[in-house]
C-alpha cells in the first residue's frame, strides 16, 4: 500500500472571502483543493481528507432563526452531519472530476463520521465555543432562559451562543475508514471534526458540541499510523510573533521546539495554537512528520519549498 496522508483543510478554506460565500463558490474552492489532494496522489500518496465547517454550520444556524416560526430548529449535532455530507459531495465529484482529467483509476467517498467524547470531559462545564450568529442582549438572555443556552458577550460586537469544545477520543467509524484507504478509495471523514457523540449504557447519544477539526484530524493521522500529517491553512508558514515588526517565518520545527514555543504563547488558541498542538500529539503518538501550509502550496511544500516542516 502507498504512503498514507491525512490532509485536514480548514471550513474557511472553502470561502474566500464575504464575496464568495455560496455553494458554487465553495464547491470553487473545493475543485481547487482537489486539484493538489490529486497531485499529492500522483506522487504516490494515498490521501485521508477531512476538513473544517465553522462557516456551514452557522449558515444552517442562522437559517433555523430565520425560519423558526415556521420551521422546526436543526440540533447541532445534525448541523455537522447535514454539512459533513454537503462538504464531502463537493470534494467527491470535484476529485472524480480531477481523477478522470488526469487518468487516476480512484474514487473519492464520504463517510459520515461520529466522535466518541467523554461525557465527563471538563469542557461540558465550561462552554468556550463560540457558534452562530451575533444577538443583541435581550435575543441572547430570552435563549438562555428558554433554550438553556450558553450565551456571552463578545468583545463589545454583540452576544453569541457558546458551546462546549471537548476532546475527541475515538472516530467511531475508524474500521470503515480503513477499510476504505486499503481498497483504494479516497476518503473525505471526520469533516467538522465529527459527530460529537457520548456513551452510555452502550448506547450512543449526540450532544450540542463542537469537536477541534485538527484535533480530530491528529487522531486520526494517529490511529492509522499515517506518514504524514498535513495542515492548510490561510497562510503559507507558521511564524513567531506572527503580525509584528520582528515576525519570523518558520521553516522546520522539531517536536521540543513546538512545544517550547506553544508554551512562550507563540501560538494563539484562536488561530494557530490548535494546529501546532495538533501536530505536537501526533509527533508524540509516533507520527513522522507534519506540515502546515496553504492549500494552494501543498505540493510545493511537499518539495520543501515552502510551508513549516515539523519533525520529531
Amino acid at each position: 500500500m502507498s504512503k498514507i496522508a491525512v490532509v485536514a483543510v480548514g471550513g474557511n478554506s472553502l470561502i474566500k472571502d464575504s464575496q464568495h460565500q455560496s455553494v458554487y463558490d465553495q464547491y470553487a474552492a473545493a475543485v481547487e483543493s482537489s486539484k493538489h489532494v490529486a497531485g499529492m496522489i500522483e506522487q504516490g500518496w494515498d490521501v485521508l481528507l477531512t476538513h473544517g465547517n465553522g462557516p456551514q454550520v452557522g449558515f444552517i444556524l442562522r437559517r433555523s432563526e430565520l425560519s423558526r416560526e415556521e420551521l422546526h430548529p436543526v440540533p447541532l449535532d445534525y448541523c455537522g452531519a447535514d454539512t459533513q455530507g454537503a462538504i464531502g459531495y463537493m470534494f467527491q465529484r470535484a476529485l472524480r472530476n480531477e481523477f478522470s482529467q488526469r487518468s487516476i483509476e480512484k474514487q473519492a467517498a464520504t463517510i459520515v463520521t461520529q466522535t466518541l467524547v467523554d461525557k465527563d470531559d471538563p469542557a461540558f462545564k465550561a462552554p468556550s465555543k463560540p457558534i452562530g450568529s451575533f444577538m443583541d442582549q435581550a435575543t441572547a438572555l430570552a435563549h438562555r432562559q428558554d433554550d438553556g443556552w450558553s450565551v456571552v458577550e463578545d468583545a463589545g460586537r454583540g452576544w453569541r451562543r457558546v458551546v462546549p469544545s471537548p476532546l475527541p477520543l475515538k472516530i467511531v467509524e475508524f474500521d470503515a475508514i480503513v477499510a476504505l484507504i486499503h481498497t483504494g478509495f479516497t476518503v473525505i471523514a471526520s469533516g467538522g471534526g465529527g459527530i460529537p457523540v457520548i456513551e452510555e449504557n452502550g448506547q450512543l447519544l449526540g450532544v450540542e458540541a463542537v469537536i477541534d477539526k485538527d484535533y480530530a484530524a491528529s487522531t486520526l493521522a494517529r490511529d492509522l499510523s499515517a506518514d504524514l500529517f498535513v495542515i492548510t491553512t490561510q497562510v503559507d508558514k507558521v511564524a513567531l510573533n506572527f503580525g509584528k515588526p520582528d515576525q519570523q517565518l518558520l521553516d522546520t520545527l522539531t517536536l521540543a521546539q513546538a512545544k517550547d514555543y506553544l508554551a512562550q504563547g507563540h501560538f494563539l488558541a484562536g488561530s494557530m495554537g490548535p494546529k501546532v498542538q495538533a501536530i505536537i500529539w501526533y509527533l508524540e503518538g509516533g507520527g513522522k512528520e507534519a506540515l502546515i501550509t496553504s492549500p494552494e502550496n501543498i505540493e510545493r511544500g511537499l518539495r520543501g519549498e515552502t510551508g513549516t516542516r515539523f519533525v520529531r
